[in-house]
């Protein structure tokens, strides 16, 4: 069995205070901090507080520890065992340092999973936490992480996948677009901080290649007929989710024949161009902590009385 310890930490040029009320956030609907929507946010079942379980991603744990402002240990579930735990140290009036310590017993396969690919990730992940944290408590970050091509590529591996659905009653659009259509589908991903609530956002699934013809609520709807075939496809931005509907019929010999082969790659291609966008969306989409800014410079009537000092 191998210990492993990683730290990592960073001074920040803010008061202590000022950077443990942003840890206090941790998991909340407005957390300022976790580098959402590039990776997939931090949930509890709860407000931050002792035995709140939840985690990030396949990551699960509950809290152990908590000291608002100064410290939050979380202890990884079954079967995993050790703890992570960030804590922010006063270093005078206007300083502090941020520190985030993990610690487990690894051995065999376990092992080799964090040092062939957990531990670039979780580095990048928790250095992406400290640039939030800088960014709102203390102002522009002179030396963002950047990520290798080793996390790049795991990031692009690691994404999520589309689900296949039925097509949702909120999809008023398409469910009417056709009639009798010989075929349908639907593919949803789920939505994370962040990222765009306006169905006009999405349309890079389609390539923006094909027209608009109608618009109701968190919905839009596409023409997108070619060689033969009537087809539509929809999408959908609720509360949870972006759903990409389509519906098609074949109307001539040439569009049965077209349909027949296309058919057959279409749910590939379209969880492809889904994914393809919803990731996408992600990586453009602000920070935390850069939302955080500028929802505070709204609250407050103008950038200049932002968090930051």
């Amino acid at each position: 069995m191998s210990e492993i310890r990683d730290v990592h930490e960073r001074t920040v040029e803010a008061p202590a205070e000022v950077v443990g009320s942003l840890l206090d956030r941790l998991s909340a609907a407005d957390d300022p901090i976790f580098p959402t929507p590039a990776w997939e946010p931090m949930c509890l079942d709860g407000p931050l507080a002792v035995g709140a379980a939840g985690g990030h991603g396949p990551v699960r744990y509950s809290v152990a520890a908590y000291e608002p402002g100064r410290r939050v240990r979380f202890a990884f579930a079954p079967p995993d065992n050790g703890f992570h735990e960030m804590t922010v140290e006063p270093l005078g009036p206007g300083r502090c340092v941020v520190r985030h310590v993990l610690e487990q017993d690894l051995r065999g396969g376990r092992l080799l999973l964090w040092l062939a690919v957990v531990k670039a990730v979780h580095g990048t992940v928790v250095e992406e936490v400290f640039d939030n944290i800088e960014r709102v408590a203390a102002g522009p970050v002179e030396s963002p992480v950047r990520w290798s091509a080793w996390v790049r590529l795991l990031h692009r591996l690691n994404w999520g996948r589309a689900a296949a659905v039925d097509i949702p009653e909120r999809a008023g659009l398409i469910r009417a677009a056709l009639d009798r259509p010989a075929y349908q589908d639907a593919y949803r991903m789920e939505l994370l901080p962040g990222m765009p609530r306006d169905p006009d956002g999405w349309t890079g699934i389609l390539r923006d290649a094909f027209p608009v013809v109608a618009r109701e609520g968190g919905e839009l709807l596409m023409n997108v007929d070619t060689a033969g075939v009537t087809a539509r496809a929809s999408i959908l931005v609720d509360d949870r989710y972006v759903t990409l509907s389509t519906v098609a019929r074949a109307d001539t010999p040439r569009g049965r024949l077209y349909w027949g082969v296309v058919r057959r790659v279409h749910p590939f291609m379209a969880r492809l161009m889904l994914r393809r966008t919803h990731r996408g969306l992600a990586l453009a989409a602000p920070s935390a902590g850069e939302r955080a800014l500028a929802e505070s410079a709204v609250s407050s009537g103008g950038p200049e009385n932002g968090l930051a000092g």
